[in-house]
């Protein structure tokens, strides 16, 4: 299962040039993977509340192809795979206007407890919501 958002590109996420600054891509991931758990039932502030956040421990990231200024993009996300404390996710950003793949990444998080910061594992039906959606992941 793949999860996508518009996000339009404003001033204030580009150089001097007019080009996206590499670093807001994160930005945009983390936007589609909040969206993405959201869609699936998994509020964050619940977690927090649970004393469970996520932290991302890994991040590879491809960029092929700039963004510009006004330009919309379509990130995606989608559960690469997991483990019981782990997830990957593989995420894209496309420009909507011509489906051009700008940036591909993998990001992994792991489950922390918030009080020690440990790595936990993630509660079953966290873990099963989020199984029932590992599926084509070709972001």
């Amino acid at each position: 299962m793949s999860f996508e958002i518009p996000i339009r590109v404003y001033i204030e996420d580009t150089d001097a040039g007019g080009i996206v600054f590499y670093g807001n891509y994160l930005k945009f991931f983390e936007r589609a993977r909040t969206d993405f758990l959201r869609s699936i039932g998994i509020e964050q502030s619940v977690t927090i509340e649970n004393n469970l956040i996520f932290v991302v421990r890994h991040v590879s990231v491809d960029y092929k192809s700039p963004a510009r200024l006004d330009d919309v993009l379509s990130v995606s996300c989608a559960v690469k795979s997991m483990r019981p404390t782990r997830v990957v996710f593989a995420q894209s950003a496309n420009r909507s206007a011509d489906d051009t793949n700008l940036v591909n990444a993998e990001v992994e998080v792991v489950a922390v407890s918030m009080d020690t910061l440990k790595p936990r594992a993630l509660p079953d039906t966290l873990l099963n919501t989020l199984h029932m959606t590992v599926g084509n992941t070709d972001v």
